[in-house]
């Protein structure tokens, strides 16, 4: 089933009438601005609030000392043994529910800081403006200790982010250990080392979150992407009932993943407003959230590769250690994402992943658009290049010749995915007549041949990726009701924050029971309106709440075609559905709607829970790139993503996904990342003109294509979509730099590839490639493999 509408969203988002927490009117509205720690780790010696109470306006300020309940609220104690925030299957195997114990996130600093801008003091006021003046008057008395804003620094840090743990909180593996002997059977052997960077998720909205009390209940308004998560937690927190919390988030402006948790912030908020029995609103502005929002990515990896002769992949062996940040939650597991899709969309026989998620103390590693995928592309597709240059091949043939072959599928890997459906080479031909790849690789070589020339490189990264979420998680809640004037409401469990669900869904439902999408009105993110739900999050709308809402349609249809055959007393087979209208021949009246049957027979309301398995929508991305040695400025002339999400709802809306996810993974591949200075603070006093987000001058032409390979495991075929570019891109843009610079030490090029670091690698050594991209190295005497070490550098900017 596919379709193409106008975006319902469009005429009120872009009129500015969207309506988002910052624009809600409530009488009696206290703000509340947060006192942030301005060292990143220190012994926290006294809080004092007195001087802020003397600041006309302010209401009250409080620490942890004077709201002793909320010493360690941030997470619910019946569930710090198995943290709602941590999935238990993507700890399947691992003695990690302990992971959180005595690693308590507190909604306001006690004894300890552990990053910068941790919250130690909230002020409320009567506005904004007078928050800000009570914030600034707070004391704050911290006793430095050394900071470890790195793992490596973190693994060695002479005082640990709590007394008496290590810094590792957590260990994992996917895969079987391999053994020595298949490396020195092997041809070639591709050692590297590989650093994704620190990025900030950075939506146009920023966090949000009003609570409102009304009478023994409270009404929040968020800007989130799992109500129904944060109404549980915010009920476990306060000691109520979940019925006594209603959570409603109305238009949001973005999320990409950092949207989902119970912030200490909203906790603290909630607990006021129910303490004071009045609304209590706080907004997170820019500066605010880059020095305290989630952050994404975050690792550093060690690789080794091995293929045959021929270019055959033997084994593939990746080693983690991510920065989770100061508090190990769901940050803690998200690596084993990228472990367990260490084996992309090759048939290696054996792969074997190790994680150890290591504190530090920044704020806290959540999931950011592609949460592991990413960073489990970039790390082999980087190493795939380096195969291809040892071997003489070209990369896109080394590329082919591995594929798992779509006979093969349901394919299980090596490390426990069990891929659904796929045909990759398909994707990655498409990619490369796109590009025109005969006559940009014809272009690269001339200028090779020119001495004059800006040199130009070519770069390609074929990625797998998993969508829907993990077993436990892969159901959604459903419902469609008939109405009396012949419209349809459609409740969801989904929870948009831009990906277009008010058309999408809303066309969906009415295309199932073959009436006009105007007369479908969708409600989601209302947990007054929507019982249940799981939310939004990885890549899991469409293919599960849109499954969801198809389910919950044909159910509707069988009771209805029930209804009328009873009302006319006819056998149900005689009666039929077309066009949204009840059909009988013979029957008096021959034909009713919706709406007449409802008036004659009562409500009629069909609720739902559906579940899925796991999909893996998968694609190949490919970038031109030239660069200016002199200036280290890299300019991409082309970028293609052909991306496979198998059936795609709304093509119009997964193009506008792929092009933006696309022009973030042009952000991390060439601008973006966090730096830090020798005393763990964040390097960022200009806000954006700091961190470096792509702007419309920078997006290169992008050329979106698509193959269409449908999932079995859902009965609409759609696989996630949204994610791709992120995940495809920045490898992509970074290999071609790799290949236009043929730098012998490719690890020198460590995202992001700013014009520091690559006028710093155009003149390193370089690599001896002929015409093919081939680097020619003598073989050992003792007839072993040569193996090619490219040891990762870090960088000024993006630790």
């Amino acid at each position: 089933m596919s379709f193409a509408c106008t975006r319902r969203e469009d005429e009120r988002l872009l009129t500015g009438h969207g309506r988002y927490v910052a624009d809600i009117d409530v009488p009696g509205c206290l703000a509340a601005v947060f006192v942030r720690s301005t060292v990143a780790h220190g012994r926290l010696r006294e809080v004092d609030c007195a001087p802020a109470m003397e600041v006309p306006g302010v209401v009250g300020a409080w620490s942890a000392a004077g709201l002793p309940r909320l010493a360690t609220c941030a997470m619910p104690a019946a569930d710090r043994r198995h943290p709602p925030q941590v999935p238990p299957a993507l700890l399947a195997g691992l003695s990690t529910y302990e992971v959180v114990a005595g690693r308590d996130w507190p909604a306001l600093a006690t004894d300890r800081v552990r990053y910068p801008g941790e919250a130690v003091a909230v002020v409320l006021a009567e506005d904004r403006y007078r928050a800000e003046d009570g914030a600034a008057a707070v004391g704050v008395l911290i006793d430095p200790l050394p900071a470890a804003v790195t793992t490596a620094a973190s693994l060695e840090a002479p005082v640990p982010l709590f007394d008496g743990l290590s810094n590792i909180a957590m260990e994992g593996s996917a895969g079987d250990p391999i053994d020595e002997a298949v490396w020195r059977r092997a041809a070639v052997v591709v050692e590297a080392a590989y650093r994704q960077q620190v990025l900030l998720p950075s939506p146009m909205e920023c966090r949000a979150f009003l609570a409102v009390p009304e009478g023994d209940g409270l009404t929040v308004w968020c800007s989130h992407q799992m109500p129904h998560r944060l109404r549980r937690d915010l009920a476990g927190t306060l000691g109520w009932s979940p019925g006594r919390v209603r959570v409603v988030v109305q238009d949001s402006g973005g999320a990409f993943g950092s949207k989902s948790a119970t912030f200490p912030e909203y906790i603290v908020a909630a607990f006021l407003a129910v303490a004071l029995e009045r609304p209590v609103r706080w907004i997170e502005d820019r500066m605010e959230s880059l020095l305290a929002a989630t952050r994404g990515r975050g690792q550093d990896q060690r690789v080794r590769l091995a293929a045959d002769a021929d270019g055959r992949l033997l084994a593939y062996e990746l080693a983690i250690d991510a920065d989770v940040g100061a508090y190990p939650h769901l940050g803690a597991a998200l690596p084993m994402q990228t472990a367990r899709m260490a084996t992309g969309p090759y048939a290696t026989p054996r792969v074997h992943a190790t994680v150890r998620s290591v504190l530090t103390n920044t704020m806290m590693t959540y999931p950011y658009r592609g949460a592991g995928r990413p960073e489990a592309t970039a790390a082999l597709e980087r190493t795939m290049d380096e195969v291809a240059r040892r071997l003489g091949m070209d990369p896109a043939e080394l590329r082919r010749r591995n594929f798992i072959a779509p006979e093969r599928f349901p394919y299980d890997t090596p490390t426990g995915r069990r891929y659904d459906s796929g045909d990759y080479a398909a994707a990655l031909d498409l990619a490369l007549e796109t590009l025109g790849y005969d006559r940009w690789r014809a272009e690269r070589d001339r200028r090779r041949a020119d001495p004059d020339a800006l040199p130009l490189g070519i770069g390609l990264a074929c990625y797998v990726e998993r969508s829907g979420g993990e077993p436990g998680g892969l159901h959604e809640f459903a419902a469609v009701e008939a109405c009396q004037d012949g419209t349809v409401v459609a409740r969801c469990g989904a929870c948009s924050s831009g990906q277009s669900h008010e058309t999408t869904f809303s066309a969906l439902v009415a295309a199932t029971l073959g009436i006009e999408p105007a007369r479908v009105r969708l409600i989601e993110g209302d947990t007054g309106e929507v019982p249940e739900g799981v939310g939004s999050f990885a890549s899991r709308s469409a293919q599960i709440a849109g499954a969801a809402l198809q389910q919950a349609a044909r159910t509707l249809i069988d009771q209805a075609r029930r209804r009328a055959a009873t009302l006319w007393e006819l056998p149900v087979h005689k009666v039929t559905w077309s066009d949204g209208t009840l059909r009988a021949a013979g029957a008096s009246p021959a034909v009713t709607g919706l709406g007449e049957l409802v008036r004659a027979t009562g409500p009629l309301r069909v609720d739902e829970r559906f579940e899925a398995g796991m999909a893996f929508p998968f694609g190949t991305h490919a970038a031109v790139v030239e660069v200016d040695v002199d200036l280290g400025t890299v300019r991409v002339l082309r970028l293609v993503a052909v991306d496979d999400c198998g059936v795609a709802l709304d093509p119009a809306v997964v193009h506008g996904q792929s092009l933006g996810s696309a022009v973030q993974g042009i952000g991390q591949a060439l601008y973006e990342g966090v730096p830090y200075d020798d005393a763990g603070l964040p390097v960022l006093p200009n806000g954006l003109l700091d961190y470096l987000l792509p702007t419309f001058a920078e997006v290169p032409p992008i050329d979106i294509a698509a193959t269409r390979t449908p999932s079995p495991v859902t009965p609409l075929g759609a696989k996630g979509a949204g994610e791709s570019g992120c995940i495809g891109t920045p490898p992509a843009i970074v290999n071609a730099v790799v290949d236009a610079l043929r730098v012998a030490d490719p690890g020198l090029l460590q995202m992001p590839l700013t014009p520091d670091v690559v006028w710093r690698a155009a003149r390193a050594p370089k690599a001896d490639r002929g015409p093919a991209g081939a680097q020619e190295l003598p073989g050992r005497a003792d007839g072993r493999p040569v193996r090619d070490r490219a040891a990762g550098r870090r960088t000024d900017r993006g630790r």
